[in-house]
């Protein structure tokens, strides 16, 4: 079963047919255009050349949707806090709440308290960037920026930087390279354990940023599949089944979105933690 996609360019406008499964990939898919708004096509840049590679700095929908993101969270934080209460209450209640949840649940029992308040505040900016970027998801029109392996894996990778800073700072870089291989084991054991725990540096940041945009490519699948059976089955009675089952999934997935931004932390302190508390 195919279906009608419009599409312009310029003056014109044709029609192009469709598989439900290029529709659904054409919704999920990073995109120059955001259609909804009207914008046709962002603005575009020449690649540049880094150590080789080619990097495309152009503007897609998915970087607008991380620059709204920070934008939203600068002005709610902003206007939450500008005021100072002994007592905060609303919305600035509701943040602080969430805010010392990540300190005293997450950063403090995996990293340590004195480690755990330096991190607090990069550990919460992760948590509410990255619900923030998973909630637009949920917006009819935008789009999910963690569904782009891009991003996640960007977010990762901050996560791997600041796992071997701290691993160093607190350990310095002689007790950070012998965690790597614990002494008093046998010299044929060091062949195994040292390639082992070298490619688990990297395994940990790819897990990170797999789990994310898999989890939430998943469930926009899912939803997307469940109105294309409408178009399959081509009856509208279809509807009555299909409908519920997407709105189910829908809120599902603003479950999944809080869940998710709380993985990523929580696995991310714990990295950290692991790395500056290795005896631990």
């Amino acid at each position: 079963m195919n279906v009608m996609l419009l599409s312009g360019s310029g003056g014109g406008e044709h029609q192009e047919k469709l598989s439900l499964g290029d529709w659904i990939m054409h919704h999920l898919q990073d995109s120059r255009a955001w259609h909804e708004l009207g914008i046709e096509h962002f603005p575009s840049f020449p690649p540049i050349h880094i150590l080789g590679m080619e990097v495309d700095l152009s503007i897609t929908k998915n970087v607008v949707m991380l620059w709204l993101a920070i934008a939203v969270l600068v002005v709610l934080f902003r206007l939450a806090f500008r005021r100072k209460k002994a007592v905060p209450g609303g919305m600035a209640g509701a943040l602080e709440s969430m805010v010392l949840f990540v300190r005293d649940e997450i950063a403090v029992p995996n990293m340590g308290r004195a480690l755990g308040g330096k991190m607090t505040p990069f550990l919460c900016s992760l948590f509410f960037f990255i619900l923030t970027c998973n909630l637009f998801g949920l917006i009819p029109g935008f789009s999910t920026a963690t569904g782009n392996i891009a991003v996640t894996a960007g977010l990762a990778i901050i996560t791997f930087i600041m796992t071997q800073l701290y691993g160093i700072k607190e350990n310095g870089i002689g007790g950070y390279l012998k965690h790597l291989a614990p002494p008093g084991l046998p010299l044929p054991m060091y062949i195994i354990i040292i390639p082992i725990e070298i490619l688990s540096l990297f395994t940990k940041p790819f897990a990170l940023a797999m789990r994310l945009f898999a989890n939430m490519v998943a469930g926009h699948t899912v939803i997307f599949a469940l109105l294309g059976l409408i178009i399959i089955l081509g009856h509208v009675a279809v509807a009555t089944v299909s409908v519920p089952l997407a709105m189910a999934i829908y809120f599902l997935e603003l479950f999944v979105a809080f869940l998710q931004a709380f993985i990523f932390v929580i696995l991310s302190a714990l990295f950290i933690g692991m790395s500056a508390h290795p005896e631990h």
